[in-house]
């Protein structure tokens, strides 16, 4: 019985030691997080600089902000008078076309007008002319809110 006991009490097991210098067989995650984290910085203070668009200087009311679900197709409209759809430049004869290709619901399509507030009233009107005779009859204006 006493030679049982001894063994029982871990006196035949036999220990492993660690290889020094051997290969770990682990996955250190510290440099995946710490870039992980990185790219998430970076991402969240490019977000807001990424805004898509012309710049423009628009106009200021006091008008509410629509609630809208979906991106409306937006029309630019710079101060020397030309016509942007998204940041591509449109001769006014090729405004309809492109109209068309984007909408996905047709002539029920939203489509909102920017246009900066140095441009004439004239150039405005026209634009907002030529897509409301194609058959758009959701057009609107966009302004920003006033800071009064």
């Amino acid at each position: 019985m006493a030679s049982t006991a001894g063994m029982a009490s871990g006196g035949g097991r036999r220990r492993r030691r660690a290889r020094r210098g051997g290969a770990i067989n682990e996955i250190n995650m510290t440099p995946f997080i710490d870039v992980t984290l990185v790219l998430l910085i970076i991402f969240m203070v490019a977000a807001p600089m990424m805004s898509a668009g012309v710049p423009l200087d628009l106009p200021q009311t006091k008008a509410a902000p629509l609630n809208s679900d979906a991106k409306p197709v937006t029309l630019s409209i710079k101060a020397t008078g030309q016509v942007f759809l998204d940041e591509a430049e449109l001769q006014d004869q090729a405004i309809v076309g492109k109209l068309a290709e984007v909408s996905k619901k047709g002539f029920e399509e939203r489509v909102f007008i920017r246009a900066d507030k140095k441009v004439d009233y004239g150039r405005v009107a026209q634009v907002m002319s030529i897509v409301s005779t194609a058959g758009y009859t959701r057009v609107a204006l966009v302004t920003e809110p006033d800071q009064r």
